[in-house]
């Protein structure tokens, strides 16, 4: 009697485990393409937010160079891309994503959008888990310290003065936090000391279908 007991509820368990299974992949099957298109109209935003259309006619979400987890500098966790910004086919500016993993708490995930011409068009953190009230002044709807990046370049100020007044640099601290914007400084300088070393690579021609100006 108890070892049909037993068996029972083991097929039950086991019924209700399989239904439970096929209600999540059919759920995941429902939405991803949902996902997938909320995740782009995001990062779209992020990217827009640096660059705005006014400043280029392609889609820089179609416009892109391979970027290796691998590549010196940048931190990356996994294979990333450069975002491109054209207009009329000439290169306006690229997106380099690039990790700080020396923040207070872990990675800092960033985006730098530098100009042509070298000059950082903007900084954005795009993920972190810097302490609230001190380190997450990263955030630009929190302090407008991540402005001071914009128009700055490796000459501006001079390489000795990419860090902290702290450590004898160009760039504020935050009260009570250096760790957080040490991080985010030198990750910067190394987005651009990158996107000058790979200018050949960045400057080739459009990849086919980048010239449809739609980000949407």
């Amino acid at each position: 009697m108890l070892g049909q007991s037993i068996t029972r509820n083991s097929l039950l368990l086991a019924l209700f485990a399989l239904v439970t299974a096929l209600l999540i992949s059919g759920t995941w099957l429902l939405t991803r393409d949902t996902i997938a298109a909320e995740q782009r109209k995001a990062e779209e935003r992020a990217l827009l937010e640096i660059l705005p259309r006014t400043l280029h006619d392609n889609s820089m979400l179609d416009d892109t160079v391979p970027l290796a987890a691998s590549t010196p500098g940048l931190g990356l966790r996994r294979d990333r891309q450069v975002y491109v910004a054209r207009r009329d086919g000439e290169l306006v500016a690229v997106i380099v994503p690039i990790i700080a993993r020396d923040g207070y708490s872990g990675d800092i995930e960033l985006i730098v959008g530098i100009m042509a011409d070298g000059s950082i068009a903007g900084v954005r953190a795009l993920t972190h888990r810097e302490t609230p009230g001190l380190g997450d002044k990263i955030e630009l709807g929190k302090s407008d310290w991540m402005l001071d990046f914009d128009g700055r370049s490796l000459d501006d100020p001079a390489p000795a003065q990419w860090a902290v007044r702290k450590d004898g640099g160009a760039f504020d601290q935050f009260t009570g936090a250096t760790i957080t914007p040490r991080a985010v400084v030198a990750a910067v300088h190394r987005a651009l000391q990158y996107a000058d070393s790979q200018r050949a690579t960045l400057l080739r021609e459009p990849t086919a279908g980048s010239d449809s100006g739609d980000e949407t």
